[in-house]
């Protein structure tokens, strides 16, 4: 499978990687559009996953909360490409991306169904986190970035 990792550059770039984040993050619970996206878009790093034919298959996006935390948020991939790695490539070239940028640590807040997942990375929960919509469960999660 050829997958290629690169961020949105133009307005057709966004408005697929905005509306798979919608598809997968809010339609199943009836949001509408728009409420896939907060006020720190044009402060973060948006990356996207696309497939042979430009589809876009997986996002994910990273922003700063402090000098040395970063934080990821909204990482989706489409069903049809869940269990191939998708997901884990996204997370690498966001944790890359904060290493290179000075992170020390990233935080995240993981619905309970990926907790897995982000174990496998390296994160470990911190905490209970939020309730999404008031039935999605969300717990914080956190990975140091040092090397040593």
């Amino acid at each position: 499978m050829l997958i290629h990792i690169c961020e949105p550059k133009s307005d057709e770039d966004f408005a697929k990687y905005y509306d798979l984040r919608w598809n997968i993050l809010r339609k199943p619970w009836n949001q509408p559009r728009g409420s896939e996206r907060d006020d720190m878009e044009g402060r973060s790093i948006h990356i996207m996953a696309c497939d042979k034919y430009n589809k876009v298959i997986g996002v994910g996006r990273l922003h700063f909360n402090t000098l040395h935390e970063a934080q990821i948020r909204y990482m989706a991939v489409d069903d049809c490409y869940r269990g191939k790695g998708i997901g884990s490539l996204i997370l690498k070239e966001l944790e890359n991306r904060a290493l290179k940028k000075g992170a020390k640590y990233i935080v995240l807040n993981s619905r309970e169904s990926a907790i897995d997942f982000y174990k496998k990375h390296g994160y470990f929960v911190v905490g209970k986190s939020h309730m999404l919509f008031g039935v999605i469960s969300h717990l914080k999660m956190m990975k140091s970035l040092n090397k040593d």
